[in-house]
């Protein structure tokens, strides 16, 4: 899987990636069909920064799920 590229597949992969690594409960916040494919390169931002942080605060956590629902449709 190339995630350079954006397809819908590639942005299904990655907000379901996040919800598992953040450990979102609340799972309908982070559904794949509520993003649009015209935000995938600050999904992918966002992605990338979580993989390189690892381990990640509660306070990170949270500040990451709301920069994610900024790009989430209307």
């Amino acid at each position: 899987m190339n995630l350079n590229e954006p397809t819908n597949e590639n942005l299904r992969y990655m907000i379901n990636h996040l919800a598992d690594q953040l450990q979102v409960v609340n799972r309908g916040l982070m559904d794949p069909e509520d993003y649009d494919l015209k935000h995938y390169e600050d999904i992918k931002d966002i992605y990338d920064m979580t993989q390189m942080r690892g381990q990640m605060s509660v306070s990170e956590i949270q500040a990451v799920v709301g920069e994610l629902g900024k790009f989430r449709k209307k």
